[in-house]
């Protein structure tokens, strides 16, 4: 415990201020007066971390009628500011202060923190309970050893802390390349979680598992320099109303979202997603993700692979820039899809283009897999157009046919260029009509043998012909005639062998799409 006169001047100022909530300002009246030059101040602006340390727990009792508060800026704050496990009854409230050590607000138990526009050799606030707000915009916060939570040097821990209020980190800087500059996991809160424009982010962001029903905003968060598992932003398994990282988010390493459930909007409007530096790893990592509304109309391209495998949306929003080369949608579930075309023109459902752009974008998944395929026809069918449905489906076929062996592949050409698997039935009829008109000019002008003389009809070219094509019944013509010349009995042969595999096509394509294989 301190005696008042072992406090310095200022130090005497901050606690005279206290009991009535003063705010005590050490700034100098000078443009180049900047936080970054902290460590120069002088004697007339240090203050010693234990005498905030006693003021904020208790060591100076307030006045009847006034709300005690430390109300601190522009001080050069020296030594550890040590406050794990404390219970705090008073708000704090720093502006523009150089600390010298880190913070430690383990385990506590606090009002209102506000750390504005300071600079903080690492925040040590893991289990911390804050009835009230963590408040840390503009503020640089270096990293510090590595947290008591984890291993790794971290330069912001809220890991499994409680915030009853929201977290603004506006325009704030947390320093830890290649490090956590900020590990929250587990944290629960009940207000927002603010990272808005000016916000910088030197390494991992981490919110696994934590509770956000106020959500998450990013909007023109910048993230660099991620841990070395390539992840610039990890949300796996967190809960949130919603989350917005949109209008210049930018995010160099991978955004992982697997298993986060988000309650209502997911928006990278006009977001970009560079992925991990090395190349090594995707850019959107939201595989088993749940959201109402998903909004991917980037700015550009991501450069890494987007993996939706498993995730499961209401809505999804895309265009041309959404996509990169690689997509995993294997098990990718959505209701309805809202894209935009070159030129901001809104996709039409329906158009032969929009189907071809579908596929395509099916078609860059690495592998075959034929749940896409038959997502994208279950919403071509919802929205009333069965034409597009079956397209999708022909492309289905048509891919899955890459992967069978040879023979297998031969017979699957057969059923494409005859009936379309069955998709295109009306196939069968142009070849049947080709068919015909080849055997009937053929046939005519040439006098067949009868069988037997005097039997049978007479003989007619397009009913001859059809009686080769349809090989079960018969016409009577077929065991009536026969020919000579042995090019045209040749021809017979070939039309019957035709008749044959245009019957096994139809039947086997009709049956593969009733079936919907």
């Amino acid at each position: 415990m301190f005696s008042y006169d072992e406090l310095t001047s200022p130090e005497r100022q901050l606690w005279n201020a206290f009991p009535e909530g003063r705010a005590v300002d050490l700034r100098a009246d000078a443009p180049d007066d900047h936080v970054a030059e902290g460590g120069r101040w002088g004697p007339e602006r240090t203050i010693r971390a234990p005498v905030i340390a006693a003021l904020v727990l208790g060591a100076h009792s307030g006045q009847p009628g006034a709300v005690p508060c430390l109300r601190l800026a522009g001080a050069r704050i020296v030594g550890p500011l040590d406050l794990a496990g404390a219970q705090l009854a008073y708000a704090l409230w720093l502006e523009g202060c150089w600390f010298e050590e880190a913070v430690n607000l383990l385990g506590a138990t606090t009002q209102t923190l506000v750390f504005n526009g300071c600079r903080v050799p690492g925040i040590e606030a893991g289990a911390t309970r804050i009835e009230g707000n963590l408040d840390l915009g503009r503020s640089i916060i270096e990293s510090g050893a590595p947290s008591h939570f984890h291993h790794r040097i971290t330069a912001l821990s809220l890991t499994n802390a409680r915030v009853t209020g929201g977290v603004i980190l506006n325009k704030a800087e947390l320093n830890a390349p290649g490090g956590w500059a900020l590990a929250a996991g587990g944290l629960v809160m009940e207000g927002g979680f603010f990272c808005r424009p000016g916000f910088v982010a030197r390494g991992e962001v981490r919110l696994p598992g934590a509770q956000l029903p106020g959500g998450l905003y990013m909007n023109g968060a910048r993230l660099e320099e991620p841990s070395p598992r390539g992840l610039a932003l990890n949300l796996e398994n967190s809960v949130a109303s919603t989350v917005i990282l949109s209008e210049g988010f930018v995010a160099n390493g991978t955004v992982g979202l697997r298993g986060a459930r988000i309650s209502a909007g997911l928006s990278f409007a006009g977001a970009v997603l560079n992925g991990p530096p090395d190349g090594n790893g995707p850019s959107l990592s939201a595989s088993l993700m749940q959201a109402v509304d998903f909004d991917l109309t980037l700015a550009r391209p991501p450069s890494g692979a987007v993996d939706l495998r498993g995730a499961q949306v209401s809505y999804l929003h895309d265009s041309e820039r959404s996509w990169p080369d690689v997509v995993e949608l294997d098990g990718f579930v959505y209701g309805s899809i809202k894209g935009d075309e070159a030129g901001g023109r809104r996709e039409a459902v329906g158009q032969r283009n929009s189907v071809a752009r579908r596929v395509a974008w099916i078609r860059r998944s690495p592998d075959y897999n034929p749940q896409p395929y038959e997502q994208l026809a279950s919403w071509y069918r919802k929205a009333g157009h069965d034409d597009d449905a079956r397209r999708v489906l022909l492309a289905k076929q048509r891919h899955r046919r890459q992967t069978l062996p040879p023979a297998a592949r031969a017979w699957g050409h057969l059923l494409d260029v005859t009936v379309g698997y069955g998709y295109r039935p009306w196939l069968a009829g142009v070849w049947l009509l080709a068919l015909t008109l080849l055997g009937t000019l053929s046939f005519r002008g040439h006098s067949p043998k009868p069988v037997q003389r005097g039997e049978g009809a007479p003989f007619q070219p397009l009913v001859y012909t059809l009686d080769l094509l349809i090989p079960i019944g018969g016409l009577g013509q077929r065991t009536a005639w026969y020919w000579s010349n042995e090019s045209l009995q040749w021809l017979a042969y070939l039309l019957i062998a035709f008749g044959w595999v245009l019957t096994t096509a139809v039947i086997a394509g009709v049956t593969r799409a009733l079936q919907k294989t």
